[in-house]
């Protein structure tokens, strides 16, 4: 597979994880989600969910299976997170390497292709679902009342250096 269709995404959300609709999971006939922690659900280094993104994930929760993956080694933070929402996790996964998320799927049991990869990094996330043949969908980093981070640098340049290898992200 090419490094630009490594690099596109299967849903390029134009807003937060809280502000996707579950309803194209259901209709591409996923069964679970497997959710980058930082920027994507909360701020680095804050462990407490924003309320929008907790609302959205027990009404995910409640469809799907959930599965935090994150490539932040702290057990303690990511942990805490995962008890809050009763949920399994990975830490230090070492995106876009495979082998963590190797790991996640086999205990999933699920194809590959009922399983997404939701998060805020081209270069982590997209690339590592990819990598495994999971439906990959890139969302705007959230801060801490929720909402899309104002001046977010790293998924700009991340999607302009995309663009310019190729990729389509429209």
């Amino acid at each position: 597979m090419s490094l630009t269709r490594l690099l596109q995404p299967s849903w390029l959300a134009s807003g937060t994880l809280a502000e996707l609709p579950l309803e194209p999971f259901r209709r591409q006939g996923i069964r679970a989600l497997v959710l980058d922690v930082d920027r994507t659900l909360l701020p680095r280094r804050q462990a407490q969910l924003p309320a929008s993104v907790e609302l959205w994930l027990q009404q995910a929760k409640a469809e799907l299976h959930l599965h935090l993956f994150s490539n932040n080694p702290s057990r303690e933070r990511i942990g805490s997170v995962a008890r809050q929402l009763g949920v399994s996790f990975t830490t230090a996964a070492g995106k876009p390497r495979r082998s963590a998320l190797r790991r996640v799927l086999a205990d999933l049991q699920l194809p590959h292709d009922q399983v997404a990869l939701v998060g805020d990094r081209l270069f982590t996330d997209v690339l590592a679902g990819n990598r495994m043949g999971l439906f990959t969908v890139l969302v705007k980093p959230v801060d801490g009342a929720g909402q899309p981070c104002q001046r977010d640098r790293l998924q700009a340049t991340e999607v302009r250096l995309a663009r310019w290898l190729g990729a389509e992200l429209h």
